[in-house]
């Protein structure tokens, strides 16, 4: 599983080396944490990766290549993916992203959860585990989920 990390780590570092450090950490937690939400009911539709593959595509720098790249990574290995623990991931957003691009991947997060219209009980729970962990409260969370109650079957 530890290999499925690097080798995340090392597609981001390959497809955007012109960027510093701290990008290709964020941009790597950024995909981990997609890949988590994404395998958090244990599937891993085309919605989502059709959603991965437009936010990774928003990302200065990152080539359609890279974005082939990770999300082939993702087909293949999701499950060691998403199944490692997120502390890195958070621990590196904490530290280097503010608190509005925090909010902003947390948004992203919950646009993944809601790709396939459903939001379960395993999204929610994993999307209010890593609002914790990214220092953003129950609050950011509601508001956010909020935005997308008319997508939410769980809500309705």
């Amino acid at each position: 599983m530890v290999q499925a990390r690097d080798r995340l780590a090392k597609i981001v570092e390959q497809y955007l080396a012109d960027a510093d450090d701290a990008t290709r950490r964020i941009v790597t937690a950024v995909a981990g944490l997609l890949a988590k939400v994404a395998y958090a009911d244990g599937d891993y539709s085309e919605r989502e990766e059709v959603t991965i593959r437009a936010e990774l595509g928003r990302v200065h720098g990152l080539s359609a290549a890279g974005v082939d790249a990770i999300c082939g990574l993702l087909a293949d290995q999701i499950s060691h993916v998403a199944l490692l623990g997120d502390h890195d991931w958070t621990r590196d957003l904490r530290d280097l992203a503010s608190r509005e691009l925090r909010l902003e991947i947390l948004e992203v997060l919950v646009e993944m959860s809601v790709a396939d219209e459903v939001l379960k009980q395993e999204e929610q729970t994993q999307l209010r585990r890593i609002a914790k962990a990214l220092n953003l409260t129950q609050d950011d969370y509601n508001a956010l989920q909020a935005k997308h109650r008319d997508k939410l079957s769980t809500l309705k």
